[in-house]
Formats: structure tokens, C-alpha cells, sequence
């Protein structure tokens, strides 16, 4: 099934007002920074100090959520193709160029294309198929078990006991 050009609309102009989107590939879902550049999302990573993304190799297929900008809420989730662009290429230099004004905080921010080329993986994300169905339930993870994160009833006396401090410090 292909993408109709409304939902191709749809994928683009989501993706490129998020500025992250989640990918699963084979492994778990990760959000990952990226650029919008000739169709498709583009993202750099498994090098030091960038981005990491285990489970996405070329020729695979990855599922993609894009997240509202402004209220985090999911827009469309869609079917991505993978397909890893070898480095000096004309659509990596494409690519590059814009990634290179989104990258923030790069140590090396002269050479960092460089360094791309010889340690990064650069991966396009062509989009194949799109939902805006919205899940029937949710799709967040149970917390795993800590005591850190479970909730206990506030002692009896506690409210008590600040009063008694705001009265003193008065």
C-alpha cells in the first residue's frame, strides 16, 4: 500500500515541526533528533558521542511516531523504509547540510562532517505507509518495580507539623 498524497502531506509537515520523533526498529523505541530533507527524515548516530539507534539497518523497516511540537500528543505514526547513505554522496551531503544547523552543543562543530563521515551512520527514513488512526488504549510502558517510585501514604501528623514551621518562621 502506498501513501496518498494527503497523508504524505500529513507525514512531512508533522515530521518536520517535531523536533523529535520515536523509531522502532528491531529494538526498543527511541526518540531521535533528525532533519526533514528531499521526502524523507534523515538521522545520524552510532558514533561517539551521537545519537544511538540498535535495531535499524539498511533495507529494514522501521515504525515511526511523530509527537506534537507543543502538547508532546501523538499526530501520525508511520512505516518507514531504511536505507543508509553512504558518506560524501550527494544526498549525504544533503542531508548533512541540514542536519549540521540542528546538531546543538557539538564539540567540534568545524570538522564535525567530517567526523560524521568517517564514524557516523546516516540513515533515511522513507516514509511507505501512514495511520492517524489513534489506539484504542495506552501505549505507555508499566513503570518496572522500585521502591523510588512507589507511593506511600504521607504520615498522619506531616500536615501538622509544616503548620507548626510556617507559624515559627512568621
Amino acid at each position: 500500500m502506498t501513501l496518498s498524497t494527503l497523508d504524505l502531506a500529513l507525514v512531512e509537515e508533522a515530521t518536520k515541526k517535531s523536533g523529535l520523533i520515536w523509531v522502532r526498529g528491531t529494538g526498543a523505541d527511541r526518540a531521535l533528533w533528525h532533519a526533514w530533507v528531499d521526502g524523507a527524515a534523515h538521522v545520524l548516530g552510532d558514533g561517539p558521542g551521537e545519537q544511538p539507534f540498535p535495531g535499524l539497518a539498511d533495507g529494514a523497516t522501521a515504525e515511526v511516531t511523530v509527537r506534537s511540537k507543543d502538547k508532546g500528543g501523538r499526530l501520525v505514526a508511520w512505516t518507514a523504509t531504511v536505507r543508509e547513505l553512504a558518506p560524501h554522496s550527494e544526498p549525504w551531503e544533503a542531508a548533512v547540510a541540514e542536519l549540521k544547523g540542528k546538531r546543538l552543543n557539538a564539540p567540534d562543530s568545524e570538522t564535525m562532517t567530517e567526523r560524521w563521515a568517517r564514524e557516523c551512520r546516516l540513515l533515511r527514513l522513507e516514509p511507505a505507509t501512514a495511520s492517524t488512526d489513534l489506539p484504542g488504549g495506552s501505549l505507555a510502558a508499566a513503570p518496572l518495580e522500585s521502591p523510588a517510585i512507589t507511593r506511600k501514604p504521607i504520615p498522619a501528623g506531616l500536615p501538622r507539623l509544616l503548620l507548626k514551621r510556617k507559624k515559627a518562621a512568621r
